[in-house]
């Protein structure tokens, strides 16, 4: 009777075994449907973006292959010393009693430079002769979003001359496009009164590429000398500005100096939007009164 009892709860216990297999089996059977149907739909869902993948693939391709924002390369990189672009005979001629050039800060040279002198012709009682004389370079690289070295560089040309002709306190305005000096040329005249006497002055302004040159020349006749002829300072003013045009040119291993560029000039006929540079015609106005009073 002890071993039916052990039997019978050995049956038992067997059964509740049995019983908790069937059970696991079950389990694990349900679970697994569910995870059937989500592989599936898993790659189901898997080829669709596939299909997508490529087509964004597709689309990245043509965009990739889709030219990028290109400009004009600029045709000059360098500039050349600006105490050196003219010559010493035309500096004995404009600038008679400068013993040197003294040369104008920067913190690039290959982009922005300048160059000035100072000329006292000392009669003592018969009065003296005073000239001033600069000369501005500065060179524009081509960008992306701005423009071309071109274009950024005649922007500026005209700016130039429209600072040269707005001066403040100037008189008997005149300007003329001159030739032969770059791609385009302006040459700006006018009488400007100060304490030390009546200053005759001259800008020219020229571009080649993308290089703008601005010389300023001015002169007076100091403590009763006669005043210089406007005439003869423009002559020369014009002579220089073509030799540092020259120079320019040189410096770069090119010898286009004269020759149109493709960028029609409008200096003459319109005034352009202004540039954030500074203006060496305005500085260089007042410059010559400064110089004089130090040295008459």
């Amino acid at each position: 009777m002890q071993r039916a009892a052990e039997r019978d709860q050995r049956d038992r216990r067997d059964q509740r075994e049995q019983w908790a297999r069937g059970l696991r089996r079950v389990l694990v059977c349900a679970a697994a449907v569910p995870v059937m149907l989500i592989a599936t739909g898993c790659s189901s869902d898997s080829g669709s973006d596939d299909g997508a993948g490529d087509s964004a693939k597709a689309s990245a391709s043509e965009s990739s292959a889709s030219p990028s924002p290109t400009v004009q390369a600029v045709a000059y990189k360098a500039l050349p010393d600006p105490c050196k672009v003219l010559t010493k005979n035309t500096l004995e001629v404009l600038a008679p009693k400068a013993k040197s050039g003294k040369k104008g800060s920067s913190d690039d040279a290959s982009t922005r430079s300048s160059c000035s002198w100072s000329s006292l012709d000392n009669n003592g009682v018969k009065g003296s002769q005073f000239r001033w004389l600069n000369v501005s370079l500065l060179r524009f690289d081509s960008d992306v979003t701005r423009g071309s070295g071109n274009q950024l560089a005649r922007e500026y040309y005209e700016t130039q001359v429209e600072d040269a002709r707005a001066v403040s306190g100037a008189k008997n305005v005149k300007s003329e496009p001159v030739t032969g000096v770059g791609d385009e040329a302006t040459a700006v005249r006018y009488d400007l009164k100060k304490k030390e006497g009546a200053f005759k002055q001259e800008t020219v302004v020229a571009r080649v590429e993308n290089v703008v040159v601005t010389l300023d020349y001015n002169g007076a006749g100091l403590a009763g000398e006669k005043t210089p002829s406007a005439d003869d300072l423009n002559k020369l003013a014009q002579k220089a500005a073509k030799e540092a045009v020259a120079a320019v040119t040189k410096e770069n291993g090119s010898g286009s100096a004269g020759t149109p560029s493709s960028t029609p000039s409008k200096s003459a006929s319109k005034s352009p939007s202004k540039s954030p540079s500074g203006s060496s015609s305005k500085a260089a106005s007042s410059s010559p009164s400064k110089s004089a009073s130090k040295k008459s």
